[in-house]
């Protein structure tokens, strides 16, 4: 299978790429500005893809300008979308990326696809704003959405949770400077979710919406317990003010039961790490970083 794939060097692209290639399929990395309708209609013509993974996206809840949101992820999905409904021939399956962040704040828990969405910051609006947008194309594509729970792994930005707290240990710092400490989530591996994208493009169901989640939440400060017992090393943790959201989701955590169906219907399963051994081994890309950048 031929796989137009957006986001290929970022975080989840450089594993996927990797995953999809052991599978035998041919990734190909879309280059163009996806805010520049031309260049993407060119390239995507070029691709002629089986299929299109979107994963390009800006992710960082904490990004500094809000309307790059939805300038990317909803007006740069549009002329994605717009430039494959011009193929002779349109891919057999199209997978967006959206994110768990449309749920907000709930008191449901775990949060079934059923949940409606109540966003509370920029990243989750654009999220939603982009589903919408692509129910639009569903005569034209054979659209699916997934909303993937928090999941991390070697090689996400240090300015995003775990890696943050990973490259701290690994490097034995005296204190770490954090925001609401009282928030629980999932923490899955990359690895499932480029797993799950996969059986997606084989399995999943046109016009439907995927949770990728394991439904295990873990509460921060058990985390943070995690990393002192594996490296001996107890920082002092600090709050920093800056870095509390007033729009905080205190609890994310999902219920994979329509992912685990469709798959086993299909006799399929997905294999989902445990946080300990992801942590093991962000711990050691951090500490190989550490040693590199010394």
């Amino acid at each position: 299978m031929k796989i137009l794939l957006t986001g290929a060097d970022g975080f989840t692209g450089r594993p996927f790429v990797r995953h999809a290639e052991s599978a035998g399929h041919e990734v190909i990395p879309l280059r163009a500005d996806l805010t520049d309708p031309d260049a993407v209609s060119a390239e995507v013509g070029n691709a002629a893809p089986d299929a299109v993974v979107h994963l390009a996206a800006i992710s960082f809840v904490g990004h500094a300008n809000d309307g790059a949101f939805y300038a990317v992820n909803v007006v740069g999905t549009t002329n994605l979308l717009n430039a494959l409904t011009r193929l002779a021939v349109p891919p057999r399956r199209v997978l967006l990326a959206s994110s768990a962040n449309i749920y907000g704040n709930t008191a449901t828990s775990p949060i079934s696809e059923a949940q409606p969405p109540a966003p509370v910051n920029h990243y989750g609006m654009s999220k939603l704003a982009m589903e919408y947008m692509a129910r639009t194309y569903g005569d034209r594509l054979n659209l699916l959405i997934t909303r993937p729970f928090n999941y991390t792994g070697p090689g996400q930005d240090a300015n995003f949770l775990i890696p943050k707290l990973a490259l701290h240990f690994a490097r034995c710092s005296e204190s770490i400077s954090l925001g609401n400490l009282d928030v629980e989530r999932e923490f899955n591996d990359v690895q499932m979710v480029c797993d799950a994208y996969l059986e997606l493009l084989s399995v999943g169901e046109a016009g439907e919406t995927y949770n990728i989640c394991s439904g295990r939440p873990h509460a921060l400060r058990s985390v943070i317990e995690m990393l002192a017992k594996m490296t001996s090393h107890n920082p002092r943790i600090e709050v920093n003010p800056a870095f509390v959201r007033a729009n905080e989701v205190h609890r994310l955590c999902g219920d994979p039961a329509k992912l685990h169906g469709l798959l086993a219907r299909h006799g399929r399963t997905l294999a989902e790490p445990a946080l300990e051994d992801t942590l093991r081994r962000m711990l050691a890309a951090a500490a190989d970083q550490a040693k590199t950048s010394a």
